[in-house]
This record gives C-alpha cells, sequence and structure tokens, in this order.
C-alpha cells in the first residue's frame, strides 16, 4: 500500500494548466487532418464522372441545356451524399481513436487522478504499474522491482531494468513496464521527447482495411469492366440503329455511371462505422475496423471470471484461523494480530479522496480493498494503523508466482508477511501459528489446511493465504521460503445478473462459452455452474494438468471443456491456439501484461477497460469498457448485424443496377426505342441508390439472429444462396421495366408516356425490393414496417422526387416525363408490385 507519507503532492490543476497553456499537449504531431473541402472536392475524383461532365458540355453545346444543367445538379447531389457518408465516417472514426487514447495515474491537488496522458505536462509526478505504457519521458525517483520494454525505441527485446537510486534513471514515452511499480518525474512532453524524434514513423502507418471492403473493391473493378462492355454495346447497337451518337454516347455513360456500384464500398464503411458507434454505446469499443467482421464469425468465447461473469464486488465471508472458523467481528478479529497484519500491510491498495461522496475512500483491486475492509470501516483508521510501518522492500504479486511478498519495519523491527494463492502458499511454509505459538507443518496439518481450503472454494469463495516470517529476511525471491502459515480469507464475487441470459443467448446462437480462471477449481466449477455454462467436474481443467497433457490430449479434451481454472496467462495462448487448431473463431479476453500474446493471437482479441493495462489494450481488437460478459454477447450480435446490413444493401445495389443495365441492353437487342432517355438514368440512380441503401445499414436485426450458428469466416459475401437472389431479381426488375415500355406502346402511347411509365416502373420495383432485401429469412410480412424508420423515411423521399418529376410542370421538361393518369399508374404498380409479392408470399409459405 503507498503509504500517505510516500504520496508526493505533484502539481496542482491551475498550475499544470498554466504549463499546458505554455508549452502545449503531451501529444505527437500527426498527418493534417483532411479538410471536409478537400473531401467534397474529392467526389468528383473519379473517371466515370469526368466524362459524364465533358459529355453533358458537349450536350451543353450543342444546345441541350436543360439536360446538360439537370445532369451537372445530379451530379452535385451524387457528390453532397457521397461527402455525407465519408465525412461521417472521418468523424465516428476520429471519435474512436480519442476514446482509445491511453491513460495514466498522476499526482495532482496531493492525491492520484486517472487523467488522459495528452494532458501530462513538465513536472508531473507520475504512477507507474506493471503493463503501464510511459506517458512521457522523466526520472523515476522511486522503483520497486521495475523493468521496461524499451524494444520500440533501441530494437532490443530484453526488458530494461530501472533503479531508481541510481543518478539518472530514466523512463521514456511509449514504452511499457514489463513488471514492478514506480513513481517518475515528468522531465519532456510530446515531440520533445525520445519517441518524438521517430514521430515520423507514425505517419507512416495505414489504416487497416476491412477484408471485406478489399473483397467488394476488387468485385467492384470486375463490375466495372463488366458494366462498361454491356453500356458499349448499347452505344454501339443505337448508334448502327441510327439514333443521334451524342445522344446514345451521353446513353452510354449516364447507363454506366448509374450501373456501376461505385458508392459499394463506401457504403460499407459507413456501415461499419455506424455499427462501431451502435457497439460504443453497448460499452464495446472497437480498435481495429477487420474485427467488426470477425465478430459475427465467434464461435469460441473464452473469458475471464472475476469483474467479467462475475461483479467484480468482493466481500469476505468466512475465515480460516487456528483451525477452524473464526467470526468475522471486527473487534474480535483484533486478536489475530498477524492476520490482519499480513492482509492489511501486503497489500497495494490506495485511499483517496473520492468526490462524489467527498470522503476518503479505498482505491484499488477489489479482492485486497475487501481484505482492508474486514478490518477497518473508516479509512481514518486504517491511516493511523499503516502509519506505524514502513514498507521497505517488495516482491509484487505476479500471475506465475501468484504471490505478493512485503517486508514491514515496524518499532525498529522487521518482518516480512505474504499472502497469495492457498496452495502456492503453503508450498513455501514449513510452520504454522496456532494459538499464538509457532509449531512445525506436520503432513497432517497440511492435509487439514488443504481441506478447509477446499470445502471454503466448493462454496465459490475465492481463498488468499496469509503467512509471516521474521528470520532470514533476504531481499530476493528466497525470501519466500521457509514460512509460517497464518490462515486464509474466502472472499465471494456473486456472478453478475446479466452474465446467465448472456449465456444463454450463446448457446443459442451456437457459441461456446469457455470461463478462464486463476482461481481454485471449485470455485470456478462453482460459478460455472450457477451461470449454466458446465454442469460437471469432468468439463474442468486445472493449470496443473494442463501443463501435463499432450497437444493431442488437449486436443481431444477441448470439444467437452468448459473451464479452465487455476491457469496462469501462458496457458491462454495454448487454449487459443488449441480452439483455433480445430477451426473455430475464437474471442480471449484479458487485462494483464501476460494476457497480451494470447490475445494478439485470438481472432478477436478483447481488453478491459476498467482494470486491462495499456499493453493487453494495444493488443486488443476491442476494449470493454465495463469489463462484462453481457457487453462480449451484445458485440458479436452487433457484429452479426452489421455483416447482415451489409449483405442487404448489396443485394440491393446489385440487384437494382444488374435490372438498370438489362432493361436497356434487352432494348438494343430487340431494336426497340431507348426505353429511358440518359437523364431518366441518372435520376433512377440518385433516387434508389444512395439514401434507401444507407438506410438498409443501419436496419435492426432479425429477431432470430442470435439463433443461427455463426458464419464460416472464410466465407463469400455471396454465399447461403445471395448472388442467385441478386440475379434472379435483377433480372426481373429489368424484365418488367420492358414489359411496363412494351405493353404502354402495344396500348398505343406516345414515347414520352411509355417511357415516364418504365422510368415509374424501375423505380418502383426497386423501392418494393428494398423492404424484401430486409431479411433473407423472413417475408415483407413477417418484417414490421416501422422498425425501421430511416428506410421508411428514405423510401418517402423517394417516392416524393419521383411525383415531383411527374406532377412538377418545369421538372416535367428538364426530365421528359408526363403526368401519369390512373390506368397508367394501374401498369405501374403491377409491374413492379406483383414480383415482389409473388416472391414475398412464396418466402412466406416456405418459412412455415
Amino acid at each position: 500500500m503507498i503509504q500517505e507519507k510516500t504520496v508526493i503532492p505533484g502539481l496542482s490543476t491551475r498550475e499544470a494548466e498554466k504549463r499546458i497553456n505554455k508549452v502545449g499537449l503531451n501529444e505527437l504531431q500527426h498527418k493534417k487532418k483532411i479538410s471536409p473541402i478537400v473531401i467534397f472536392l474529392s467526389q468528383f475524383n473519379d473517371f466515370m464522372v469526368w466524362v459524364l461532365l465533358g459529355a453533358t458540355v458537349i450536350s451543353g453545346i450543342m444546345g441541350d441545356t436543360a439536360d446538360a444543367i439537370t445532369i451537372i445538379i445530379i451530379v452535385i447531389v451524387n457528390a453532397i451524399l457521397g461527402f455525407i457518408q465519408e465525412f461521417r465516417t472521418e468523424k465516428s472514426l476520429e471519435a474512436l481513436k480519442n476514446l482509445a487514447a491511453p491513460t495514466c495515474k498522476v499526482f495532482r491537488d496531493g492525491r492520484i487522478k486517472v487523467l488522459n496522458s495528452i494532458y501530462l505536462t513538465i513536472g508531473d509526478v507520475v504512477v507507474l504499474e506493471a503493463g503501464d505504457r510511459v506517458p512521457a519521458d522523466g526520472e523515476l525517483f522511486e522503483a520497486s522491482g521495475i523493468m521496461v520494454d524499451e524494444s520500440l525505441l533501441t530494437g532490443e527485446s530484453v526488458g530494461v531494468s530501472k533503479d531508481s537510486s541510481s543518478k539518472k534513471c530514466n523512463v521514456f514515452m511509449g514504452t511499457t513496464v514489463l513488471k514492478g511499480k514506480g513513481i517518475f518525474k515528468v522531465t519532456r512532453i510530446g515531440m520533445d521527447t525520445e519517441m518524438g524524434k521517430i514521430a515520423n514513423l507514425l505517419d507512416n502507418i495505414k489504416d487497416e482495411k476491412s477484408p471485406l471492403k478489399e473483397r467488394l473493391e476488387s468485385l467492384g473493378k470486375i463490375l466495372v469492366i463488366l458494366c462498361l462492355v454491356i453500356c458499349g454495346v448499347v452505344t454501339v447497337l443505337g448508334i448502327i440503329r441510327g439514333n443521334d451518337v451524342t445522344e446514345m454516347f451521353l446513353l452510354g455513360v449516364s447507363l454506366a455511371v448509374a450501373a456501376i456500384p461505385e458508392g459499394l464500398a463506401a457504403i460499407v464503411t459507413v456501415a461499419l462505422a455506424l455499427g462501431v458507434s451502435r457497439m460504443l454505446k453497448r460499452n464495446a469499443l472497437i480498435r481495429k475496423l477487420p474485427a467488426v467482421e470477425t465478430l459475427g464469425c465467434t464461435s469460441i468465447i473464452c473469458s475471464d471470471k472475476t469483474g467479467t461473469l462475475t461483479q467484480n464486488k468482493m466481500t469476505v465471508k468466512e475465515v480460516y484461523i487456528n483451525g477452524r472458523i473464526v467470526e468475522l467481528e471486527r473487534e474480535k478479529l483484533k486478536d489475530y494480530e498477524f492476520f490482519r497484519k499480513a492482509l492489511v500491510y501486503c497489500n497495494d491498495c490506495n485511499y483517496d479522496f473520492n468526490e462524489k461522496y467527498m470522503e476518503r475512500a479505498l482505491h484499488g483491486d477489489p479482492t485486497e480493498t475487501a481484505l482492508i475492509k474486514l478490518f477497518f470501516e473508516d479509512v481514518k483508521d486504517l491511516e493511523g494503523y499503516i502509519g506505524k510501518a514502513e514498507r521497505v522492500f517488495d516482491i509484487p504479486f505476479d500471475s506465475t508466482r501468484k504471490m505478493m511478498s512485503v517486508i514491514i519495519k515496524e518499532s525498529g523491527k522487521e518482518t516480512c508477511y505474504v499472502k497469495g494463492a492457498p496452495e502456492r502458499l503453503i508450498e513455501k511454509c514449513s510452520f504454522i501459528l496456532e494459538d499464538d505459538k509457532v509449531k512445525p507443518l506436520t503432513f497432517q496439518k497440511r492435509k487439514r489446511v488443504a481441506a478447509f481450503i477446499e470445502a471454503m472454494s466448493s462454496r465459490a469463495l475465492r481463498c488468499i493465504a496469509a503467512a509471516y516470517k521474521e528470520e532470514g529476511l533476504t531481499k530476493s525471491e528466497k525470501l519466500e521460503q521457509g514460512l509460517i502459515f497464518i490462515g486464509v480469507a474466502g472472499s465471494i464475487d456473486p456472478p453478475r445478473l446479466e452474465a446467465r441470459d448472456a449465456v444463454l443467448k450463446c448457446k443459442l446462437a451456437g457459441i461456446r462459452p469457455i470461463m478462464i480462471t486463476g482461481d481454485h477449481k471449485n470455485t470456478a466449477l462453482a460459478i460455472a455452474k450457477s451461470l449454466n455454462i458446465c454442469n460437471s467436474e469432468e468439463q474442468v481443467i486445472v493449470g496443473e494438468e494442463l501443463e501435463n497433457i499432450s497437444d493431442k490430449e488437449l486436443d481431444k479434451r477441448l470439444d467437452t471443456t468448459r473451464v479452465f481454472a487455476r491457469v496462469s496467462p501462458d496457458h491462454k495462448l495454448r487454449i487459443v491456439r488449441g480452439f483455433k487448431k480445430k477451426n473455430n473463431v475464437v474471442a480471449m479476453t484479458g487485462d494483464g501484461v501476460n494476457d497480451a500474446p494470447a490475445i494478439k493471437e485470438a481472432d478477436i482479441g478483447i481488453s478491459m477497460g476498467l482494470s486491462g493495462t495499456d499493453v493487453t489494450k494495444e493488443a486488443s481488437s476491442m476494449i470493454l469498457m465495463d469489463d462484462n460478459f453481457a457487453t462480449i454477447v451484445a458485440a458479436v450480435e452487433e457484429g452479426r448485424v452489421i455483416y447482415d446490413n451489409i449483405r442487404k444493401f448489396i443485394r440491393y445495389l446489385l440487384s437494382c443496377n444488374l435490372g438498370e443495365v438489362l432493361t436497356m441492353f434487352l432494348a438494343s437487342l430487340f431494336t426497340l426505342p431507348n426505353p429511358l432517355t440518359p437523364i431518366q438514368i441518372l435520376f433512377v440512380n440518385l433516387a434508389t441508390d444512395g439514401l434507401p441503401a444507407i438506410a438498409l445499414g443501419v436496419d435492426p436485426a432479425d429477431k432470430d439472429i442470435m439463433r443461427e450458428t455463426p458464419r464460416e469466416k472464410k466465407e463469400g459475401i455471396f454465399a447461403r444462396g445471395l448472388a442467385e437472389k441478386i440475379l434472379v431479381r435483377g433480372c426481373l426488375i429489368g424484365i418488367c421495366t420492358l414489359l411496363s415500355f412494351m405493353i404502354s406502346r402495344f396500348y398505343g402511347m406516345n414515347l414520352v408516356a411509355c417511357r415516364t411509365i418504365a422510368l415509374a416502373t424501375l423505380v418502383m420495383s426497386q423501392l418494393f425490393h428494398v423492404f424484401e432485401c430486409r431479411s433473407e429469412r423472413h417475408s415483407i410480412f413477417e418484417i414490421k414496417l416501422f422498425t425501421n424508420m430511416y428506410l421508411v423515411g428514405a423510401v418517402t423521399v423517394s417516392i416524393i422526387m419521383l411525383c415531383s418529376i411527374l406532377y412538377v410542370p418545369f421538372l416535367q421538361n428538364v426530365f421528359h416525363t408526363i403526368p401519369l393518369a390512373l390506368n397508367q399508374w394501374l401498369i405501374v404498380l403491377f409491374f413492379s408490385g406483383t414480383i415482389a409479392m409473388i416472391n414475398s408470399v412464396y418466402l412466406f409459405i416456405k418459412t412455415k
């Protein structure tokens, strides 16, 4: 425990603000952000747009001014929609980067505060612990077994020990504390640090592209070539039939612009960014965009127990001393002074001022605070108690040793106190304290103590043992030999109320929840049973057993194992690799620095936002802001929703674009007049491609999305019949549009009327189809219309746009349309709605 007399006041808030204003923030210079103007202008940096604008200029010179102006307006409106998508994406991703900024513990106004590291300034006093990333350059003036990884600066992979007794013991921004603790004073910040000298290297790091986005960009290139060929054929056939060359050229370009899904990759990015924002609202912070896709494939979730599946609110329920369970009354516990000193002195809790309750409060690991509260209710009493003692040496807790030791000097006498996992600590004990007398720890006594610990663990109690010694106090790990066993405290950390429902949700979704914990086997089993993760002891593997079985044997056991108990972080890596070897997509949680390799190895590395170290967060794909297992399940659900929504608008865009191309191609093939003019084709693209597609990107989840098995990680975007759906529906849209055009001609309507009917049919076919695209498993009759008001709004806007060009006289002249009569609308609705209705009835019957 950091004692009050060792606390450095540090800077005052006012003084820190003055220095920040004078020397700036503690941040590295990055590439300049792209300005909104540049983003907007980049929307015009497209070959097809250039060609279209060039053709428009030619059209204007030849006297068709109205068409030329309208096309330019449509191009600008499309650019505005593209700008909104891209700008919103940039803002979302920037906000997420800021949220992921590292924090640090700093002394301000005489107490420890957790700050975003950019607000550090020269003269600040910072606390470092294992797993922290050093937030600035500075000089260590207090250190306890601290070792720092400086490979980022030096290239040396071996950790560097730091000794605060040396004249200059420096730490550097960006390096990582591997173990130990320390306090340093900031001497350099931002670009003045050693890291600042190599800041340009950071600017060369490229943002990760989603694999899905890369696949769609490749697909886009193929579609561009295909569309250009078809549009070229349409143009050439029109010219051969004697149509005006300029008109056919403009028609071909317009059709290419409408047919090529140039916004596909951009909409994917928007969908991912919006999904990430939704995840953040559910306390899951995505650090790497590709993780969003992978989340939907998750088949195994390996989760820590404490704080993730449980509430992380430890309370001591039982104490075993002198061979029996004793009463938990503070006055009576004072009789066991060695036990109290071991658990209070050998403790890393801090006491700090709580602004919410306007009083001093404990701050630290829940288990350690529970041990303190066993003996002290008031922080002032605690301060008075530990103020009489001085910590002269310590060996910090680590997950491999599972112990912590301190040497305390009290009234001129030094004593070593140790606490840790009972089975590890008892191995180091040669004696036992019974009735205030030190006696040999015989085999029978060991057996009796082990039986008590076993019984406590079976009641889901987390056991912490205490020991001490007064002789042979060498300041090394040999200190932890020949100890005197005192007793055991059993704490309980009840399961989270929402965890059981989250586990059930996992099982229904075909996902196996796996508990991984450092706790005793019985404790882990009791909690796992209460959460319905497992139901028998045969489904548990302990760390010692894990070390003694071969990979082949582990491979067999993984199919039935649901709990790993008493494991170290090193074991986690082996567990992850084992599950991945069996073609599972693995999500793994962790908080300590030693968890980083397993988190990096996992398909989805998940770090703890509240208790996680900077190293773990850097290695992870996702950060749990509330350290809650239910949040992981919520993130998996969101990952599935996002992927489903991407499939929805891919289905919609490609079906509609295929319908547009086929309409024109078949008309040319059958030597019919062009069913649509260039400006009408561009209007269809504007009215149907933009807003409805974006609205599909925020569609709520299917009600049974978490009752489907996880998809394969390597599954193509067109798997599960999507390609067939696109092909069939695209052909039907094209054929129905052409049929409406031909029927109109059959009834003797003029060309303008026929084209107007074809235009309305094409637009309405696509707007009906957008509702079909809301689900691959359910018909329109099963999907509630108003569960996506964005889509209802988008379709409404598209219909208003269509009616405007049909009934506003000025727009009629621009788009070459006529106002449709009731009988003409019947043709439109028959051809646009009948196919959608038949398809929905078929799907409804099929799913019943």
